[in-house]
């Protein structure tokens, strides 16, 4: 192991064992798998994690939370929300992430407190800080810890890690919310969440490795693909394959944004981007 990444797999191990008793906010992506893992050699039955199980998330994140978290031999608990129940929410404003967080992170406190627990942490590393991410403002508020961020991981480095500790996680394919397809000012519905994750999936059946189909007004599809993958878009009948599929879905214009999948692409319309 790099001796920079041992150092700070040492000093993150050091980090959790100092906290007691740990509740984790387990999405099963690549950062919390690695905080869940480390917590679990630092802290053995003292740490629990929590996952939930939304509208908001590809329906196969909690079942494949819920095989990690086993494997790992972690207490795991499961609770179901529904934010579009909230209509603020719904209304899709640049803060829906932080209202979002803050009704989770609030209900995982309310779990923690009944558990005897003092701490709840969250996977967010220093990469997050480079994007716009309310979320991080009901954290702050709510004193929920990030001990990747604290102890200086970057999101190479949680990959590394995870691949040395033999962590399957370490080259997912980030997934985040799948209302960050939906651009800010624009209904969220339980339709749109469903076609999304619909039309991801027949993309990434296609063997594109990162894919964001983002739902314009007008029953649009704008599809982002890595800049090198833009051309497979378009050879071997792989466009008329994608123009049928997304039709089913009930799209009427197909596009591709030239400028390649990149992070946060939504928020470029916010005068903080």
């Amino acid at each position: 192991m790099d001796a920079n990444l041992d150092d700070k797999y040492y000093k993150l191990r050091k980090h959790l064992e100092g906290m007691g008793r740990v509740l984790v906010a387990y999405s099963g992506g690549v950062d919390s798998t690695l905080l869940l893992a480390v917590g679990k050699e630092a802290m053995g039955d003292d740490i629990l994690a929590v996952t939930v199980s939304s509208p908001l998330h590809p329906k196969n994140v909690v079942e494949s939370a819920s095989r990690m978290a086993a494997r790992l031999r972690v207490n795991h608990i499961i609770v179901e929300a529904d934010e579009l129940q909230i209509d603020d929410f719904v209304s899709n404003p640049p803060e829906r992430c932080y209202l979002c967080k803050h009704l989770r992170f609030s209900e995982m406190l309310d779990i923690a407190a009944r558990e005897g627990i003092t701490e709840l942490v969250e996977g967010s590393q220093q990469d997050d800080s480079s994007d716009f991410r309310p979320g991080a403002e009901a954290a702050r508020e709510l004193s929920v810890s990030s001990p990747l961020m604290d102890v200086g991981f970057y999101k190479y480095e949680v990959r590394a890690l995870s691949r040395e500790l033999g962590l399957s996680t370490w080259n997912m394919r980030a997934s985040p919310c799948l209302a960050t397809r939906i651009p800010y000012g624009e209904k969220i519905t339980r339709e749109k969440l469903s076609v999304i994750d619909q039309g991801e999936r027949s993309l990434m059946d296609l063997g594109l490795n990162q894919v964001r189909l983002r739902y314009i007004e007008d029953r649009t599809a704008r599809i982002e693909v890595n800049s090198s993958s833009i051309q497979e878009l378009t050879v071997n009948g792989t466009r008329e394959r994608i123009l049928s599929r997304m039709k089913e879905l009930g799209f009427l214009y197909v596009t591709v944004d030239l400028a390649g999948y990149r992070t946060g692409a939504l928020n470029e319309v916010l005068p903080e981007a």
